[in-house]
């Protein structure tokens, strides 16, 4: 779980882009972004879903822990083939980039307290709801301008939330309320993201949550002494930690690619990817209901997202 929030989209008119040779090259890079998107998005799910079969095998945070020993220097090895590590600048935003991480750190933990114990699917079609979180938090506390079809949309998301949860059911539980303290936390690290001075490379951040995810991680597990680990939880472990880096190096790629309001859409393509891996692996299906919240939530933030680009377009072009 270690999507980022990186780069900016470039605007239509700008570098070119207005004329027909502008337009076909941003069109191209476009679908380069969506690319990208859809590859992280994919690595994402599938590296949460190892994650969760592992969970089986092993302690949770014992499983997360060997994770992160593995993502950690690949992570490392990333930033410096791409010059993306400057921990001075870090250090002069430690404020901001520490709660960031703090952040990061505590919707990890919280997402997978709810992870062993939710069906993939469920989690994540209550995690489609952060963009629509974030664009409210960032109204509410950064004093964001939202007009009355993107309030309207808002609220439609999360009456689509609590259809998927629906509180006073029998499904509903400390799990769940893991997933949606998640949620929060989330929105406190894209907001803390984009208060970043520009020139802190996303290397940097990645790879400072990265470390105080493993470590959060060390401590929990070193409760109790660590098992033996099991053959079949090597690949899996291994796979995992790949699936995080693919997930960070194509997210990254996707924003720097492509316009931000035309490839951010491609994140709810996860969802696909988790009710597909839920039914291949344990058989498991929403029922109507469920994927009638998941759309809501879905439409919602795809249009939210909409008439952000369309206000960006026009702030831009005034």
């Amino acid at each position: 779980m270690l999507g980022l929030s990186g780069g900016q989209g470039e605007d239509p008119q700008m570098n070119g882009r207005g004329s027909p040779e502008g337009a076909g090259l941003a069109s191209r890079d476009n679908l380069k972004g969506a690319g990208f998107m859809l590859l992280a998005m994919a690595a994402f799910t599938i590296g949460d879903s190892l994650m969760k079969q592992v969970s089986q095998m092993m302690p949770l945070y014992q499983a997360v822990a060997l994770r992160g020993l593995l993502t950690l220097p690949l992570l490392l090895l990333l930033g410096k083939v791409s010059g993306g590590l400057h921990f001075d600048r870090i250090w002069r935003e430690r404020k901001l980039t520490g709660l960031r991480t703090f952040a990061e750190v505590a919707s990890t933990v919280t997402f997978f307290l709810g992870l062993v114990a939710l069906p993939l699917a469920i989690v994540t079609a209550i995690l489609q709801a952060t963009p629509l979180a974030v664009t409210a938090a960032a109204a509410f506390f950064l004093g964001e301008k939202v007009g009355l079809p993107r309030f309207l949309a808002i609220c439609a998301g999360f009456c689509g939330v609590l259809i998927i949860i629906r509180p006073g059911s029998d499904g509903f539980g400390l799990p769940t309320v893991f997933v949606l303290i998640s949620v929060c936390f989330v929105v406190l690290r894209d907001l803390s993201t984009r208060r970043l001075p520009k020139d802190i490379p996303s290397a940097s951040v990645a790879f400072l949550a990265a470390a105080g995810v493993l470590l959060v991680s060390l401590v929990i597990s070193a409760r109790e002494p660590w098992g033996e680990v099991p053959v079949a939880a090597i690949p899996m472990l291994c796979g995992a930690a790949l699936a995080v880096v693919t997930g960070y190096i194509s997210v990254i790629r996707s924003m720097r690619t492509g316009d931000v309001s035309f490839v951010t859409p491609f994140r709810y393509s996860a969802l696909l990817w988790a009710l597909m891996l839920s039914w291949v692996i344990s058989g498991y299906f929403p029922d109507a209901l469920t994927l009638f919240g998941a759309a809501v939530v879905v439409a919602s933030g795809i249009f939210t997202l909409w008439r952000e680009g369309r206000r960006n377009r026009a702030a831009a072009r005034g």
